[in-house]
């Protein structure tokens, strides 16, 4: 199974050699990567350039002329990644937030479902110990707040570590997703339960970014608190693939 993890970057420059090195050192998952850069001052998207040359082309590159968003960045990488025959393609943050380790697991829990979950949520999940208990509170609320406005089943629905089957991307209606900020996530999420989509979750750890600067923001989060009322009018003419049930 041919595996393209898709990695959003803006100033990842510290990150992203260590999280390539990380991924390509995996036992049991042969993967290759395709970073989209939002041309970050930092010098990422040229860090990304050398190792696509290092990695004899494992590594690829999608350079964007601006800050565009987290959203706007996985929709086209995912597009980008079919094109290049990805039987399976992952998303991740470049912070390891995510556990690199887990990715073999997932990607063999893929052939049983359409897609897969790291979740911070489900039994075994766990976030940072080291985060204030405000911070965990509000990640906790926002995850609720999505789930109940919605009434989606999945426990982690603004978690960011996933992986696709190809055919599920293909069945959803990519070029009418909206957000950008983490919302994304609950929007591919609700969209995909919509179509009737398998998921299975898998417990995570998440762990805070060890360097760089986290991006999220007040007016991300006004976005996804406004979005998540607007998905049912978005979405009401969407009905289950068939073919799912």
């Amino acid at each position: 199974m041919k595996t393209i993890i898709v990695i959003p970057t803006y100033n990842e420059a510290e990150n992203l050699p260590k999280i390539v090195s990380a991924l390509f050192a995996l036992p049991d998952a042969a993967v290759d990567l395709l970073i989209v850069d939002d041309n970050s001052p930092d010098g990422t998207g040229a860090i990304a350039d050398k190792l696509c040359i290092e990695t004899a082309g494992r590594v690829q590159v999608l350079h964007r002329a601006g800050k565009m968003g987290l959203g706007s960045a996985y929709i086209q990488g995912f597009k980008r990644a079919i094109e290049l025959g990805a039987d399976a393609i992952g998303q991740m943050d470049a912070d390891f937030s995510h556990p690199v380790e887990k990715i073999p697991e997932m990607i063999h829990t893929l052939s049983g479902c359409d897609v897969v979950l790291g979740s911070r949520y489900v039994a075994g999940g766990k976030l940072d110990e080291n985060w204030p208990f405000w911070r965990k509170g509000l990640s906790a609320f926002g995850n609720f707040y999505s789930r109940t406005i919605l009434g989606l089943h999945i426990l982690d629905v603004t978690g960011g570590f996933r992986i696709w089957k190809r055919e599920t991307l293909q069945g959803m209606p990519l070029e009418r997703i909206r957000s950008n900020g983490y919302v994304f996530q609950v929007e591919m999420a609700y969209v995909a339960t919509l179509l009737g989509y398998r998921f299975q979750e898998i417990p995570i750890y998440f762990a805070d970014r060890r360097w760089g600067q986290s991006k999220m923001s007040f007016r991300i989060q006004i976005e996804a608190a406004l979005r998540v009322w607007q998905l049912p009018g978005m979405y009401h003419d969407l009905k289950k693939n068939v073919a799912l049930t």
